[in-house]
């Protein structure tokens, strides 16, 4: 047989090995968008995730909430699952800003676009866009609010969110950028309850035992400033030790109508939530002119406003 011969039978295999090694996408299915959330043990996330999969069955789309736990691994299961099943676009709050771009490199690599909402990623490119609160602001009005009420001076303890998350850094640098200008306002201890109620509760608890002297704690999210009122009720401080929070939750505003808690600064995840649904859905439908990231406002509530946000129920 002569040479020629072979030459379509070599070709037709070159063509097959080429396609097994460099077609990394699945099927994509376009009618379903998965909402993948660091946690549900927390009723802010609970928002956002019913929020995000609400709008997106609105828009048509079959809608699946996947909880990672603030668990990184299992955050790289359920984009595993969700790539093995070819869903249409991914609505993500990240566990961790470094830990998290593999994962969503994954995804667009086969070919399902993640859109992050409330937390960032470090990645300009990984996501298609992020849409993020303004937490630097946000804090730095807080701080302001805090200078204010501190008379400029007192001991107060700081407690952390997610050390690997970038919104904990944000609010926490936002609100140092004003107090810390101020020499007579002293940190006395700084520790992280991972976002956390009950963990922050017991953070609070112990700090107290080995700080005498409080006026004032100021936690990264308002589950936290709920956890650590808590312990200073139990302790009998609640008139001595002022908290303030970040997030705006329901529970949050009821306890700075009640004087519980001084001020906190309000989110809106359900408008982040259904923004990124209808950017996922803009995206499937063929758009790609999208910014990197999207900030949005947050208003401080306080005392003097609080009423206007008020649940009715």
């Amino acid at each position: 047989m002569k040479a020629s011969k072979y030459i379509p039978i070599l070709f037709f295999i070159f063509i097959l090995f080429v396609s097994g090694c460099g077609n990394k996408k699945v099927s994509v299915q376009s009618d379903k968008i998965a909402v993948v959330v660091s946690t549900l043990n927390n009723p802010w996330f609970v928002v956002l995730a019913e929020s995000a999969a609400e709008r997106a069955r609105e828009l048509g789309y079959k809608a699946l909430i996947f909880d990672s736990q603030n668990n990184s691994a299992r955050e790289a299961e359920h984009f595993d699952n969700i790539i093995s099943m070819g869903y249409a676009a991914i609505l993500f709050n990240p566990t961790d800003a470094d830990g998290s771009v593999l994962n969503v490199k994954r995804a667009k690599e086969a070919g399902i676009p993640t859109f992050c909402m409330d937390r960032e990623i470090n990645s300009r490119d990984a996501a298609v866009t992020q849409l993020l609160s303004d937490n630097f602001t946000g804090c730095v009005k807080l701080g302001q609010y805090f200078v204010r009420q501190m008379n400029k001076q007192g001991n107060y303890v700081e407690i952390l969110g997610l050390v690997g998350d970038n919104n904990t850094w944000n609010r926490s640098n936002g609100f140092h950028s004003v107090v810390d200008e101020f020499p007579d306002l002293k940190m006395v201890a700084q520790q992280s309850a991972d976002f956390d109620r009950n963990k922050a509760m017991e953070v609070m608890e112990s700090t107290m035992q080995a700080q005498q002297d409080i006026d004032a704690v100021f936690c990264g999210n308002d589950a936290m400033a709920l956890g650590a009122y808590q312990a200073i009720l139990a302790a009998g401080k609640q008139d001595e030790i002022k908290v303030f929070g970040f997030d705006g939750s329901s529970d949050a505003i009821r306890s700075i109508a009640d004087g519980k808690i001084s001020a906190t600064v309000m989110q809106f995840p359900v408008v982040m939530a259904r923004k990124s649904a209808e950017l996922a859905d803009a995206y499937i439908k063929g758009e790609r002119n999208f910014t990197n990231k999207t900030p949005v406002e947050v208003i401080l509530v306080t005392p003097g406003n609080v009423s206007k946000f008020l649940p009715e129920n």
